[in-house]
């Protein structure tokens, strides 16, 4: 789906299971916001060549923080390069994408054994053996990529320690990860059930009210340009 010239949100589907990141694009380099579920590299490719980007024209990767619906075709899209991909995440998530330490919700010795007994066998392995891959820049607050007109990063941490959310300075655009979904239609905060730090991921959405925003992408839920500043202030203030 085209969100702006040279912003296409890409919709992955995967068991049911819908996902959407984010490509961008100029005429040097395309980079891609976050990278599905494992073995999700085709679906990317091809998403990549239907909207007319070579594959061959990505050069790098920003994660917006480390659960493994968001890291899963890392390491595939980096064995399919042989070119190089600079893969962009906070600092405080860099340890668990790099595999130093073991990803916060997929972390065996933290779930209990009623649960672990109950999921299937390629959950079972997917947490033992979650993906991985090196972090070649740890992203910081307020920093600004220039790539694609400007990429400002928003910490908003809360979800996992290190999330981020990004501003895209051109459209306008406000990619959150998993800081907001969308459902029926409408913004939403995090999902409890997912966030460790509840406090913290409402706290965060209140950095988003001082910026221009014309439309946002939530990983979860899609896209939305309806009075999106009007509801992100009406998050802010009954959180």
């Amino acid at each position: 789906m085209k969100v702006a010239q040279n912003v296409e949100m890409v919709e992955l589907n995967i068991q049911g299971f819908h996902l959407n990141l984010t490509l961008l694009w100029d005429e040097e380099m395309a980079i891609l916001v976050d990278t599905g579920m494992p073995g999700q590299l085709s679906s990317i490719q091809a998403a990549m060549e239907n909207t007319g980007v070579p594959f061959e024209k990505l050069k790098a990767i920003i994660l917006t923080h480390q659960d493994i619906d968001h890291i899963g075709s890392l390491p595939e899209i980096l064995q399919a390069c042989d070119w190089k991909i600079d893969v962009y995440a906070h600092e405080l998530d860099k340890p668990y994408i790099e595999g130093s330490k073991h990803l916060i919700k997929a972390d065996p010795d933290k779930i209990s054994k009623e649960a672990w007994d109950s999921f299937p066998e390629p959950m079972k392995a997917l947490y033992l053996n979650p993906p991985k891959a090196k972090v070649d820049h740890v992203l910081e607050d307020g920093q600004v990529l220039p790539y694609c007109g400007g990429i400002e990063v928003i910490f908003t941490p809360g979800h996992t320690p290190g999330h981020i959310s990004l501003y895209l300075q051109e459209s306008k655009t406000l990619i959150t990860g998993d800081a907001m979904v969308i459902s029926n239609g409408n913004l939403q905060g995090p999902v409890q059930r997912n966030t460790p730090d509840m406090e913290t991921a409402l706290q965060s959405l209140g950095k988003f009210v001082d910026y221009d925003i014309e439309s946002v992408i939530c990983y979860h839920g899609g896209y939305s340009n309806d009075n999106v500043q009007e509801q992100i202030l009406k998050i802010v203030q009954d959180k």
